[in-house]
């Protein structure tokens, strides 16, 4: 059985629903960063970097247990290991790639450092916060270009590319962002939220809060 390390963040929650996706069994454990344990010496064994969320294959490669980190190079795996989420070539494929590589180093560093100037910061930073306010706010534009010509981020079907920007736009408004200029994301988002799988997976994860 898959096991995933992760809390209700919005990077872990991606796992779990590429998971309940693919219709495979799992193992969700706690990992309250609340209470910084993924700075726990067993933690930083699996992960070195010290994030949520952490992927343990017991049967790997040629039966060899894998630990694989960072969730989209583990949507990555998940896709291409059992064959669904992921175009197999061509144009389609590329184009999920796009996107996923778009969530990874513009959406996602936007909101995330948005939300840390706007919540978490020790001290107020009033340029730090016009700088990765006005960026994620940017990100969710250029997206909301992308779904105004397509039914998901990379095309017609459903991939690993939606499941990457979900998890981010599932906590929104810690970034302090909204769809109100964002009508093609919003219906984009409003499907993908209401996706039996994606229910399960929010569901599973929100649950990691009272376990921990």
């Amino acid at each position: 059985m898959l096991i995933v390390h992760a809390f209700a963040t919005p990077n872990s929650v991606k796992v779990p629903i590429a998971l309940e996706e693919l219709g495979l069994d799992y193992r969700l454990l706690p990992v309250n960063i609340r209470k910084g344990e993924q700075k726990y010496e067993a933690f930083i064994a699996l992960n070195a970097n010290a994030k949520v969320p952490v992927l343990i294959d017991p049967l790997g490669d040629n039966g060899q247990p894998m630990v694989l980190t960072e969730s989209a190079a583990i949507l990555v795996y998940l896709a291409e290991r059992y064959g669904r989420l992921l175009p197999s070539e061509g144009v389609t494929r590329a184009r999920a790639f796009e996107q996923l590589f778009f969530h990874a180093s513009g959406l996602s560093p936007a909101f995330g450092q948005s939300g840390y100037f706007q919540k978490l910061a020790n001290e107020p930073n009033p340029a730090a916060i016009a700088r990765f306010h006005g960026e994620a706010k940017r990100t969710l534009a250029v997206l909301d270009g992308v779904l105004a010509d397509t039914t998901y981020v990379a095309g017609d079907e459903f991939s690993i590319a939606d499941i990457a920007h979900f998890g981010w736009l599932w906590r929104k408004e810690f970034a302090g962002v909204d769809f109100a200029d964002s009508p093609n994301v919003e219906r984009w988002f409003n499907a993908v939220s209401q996706r039996p799988a994606v229910l399960r997976g929010i569901e599973r994860t929100n649950a990691l809060t009272s376990q921990a």
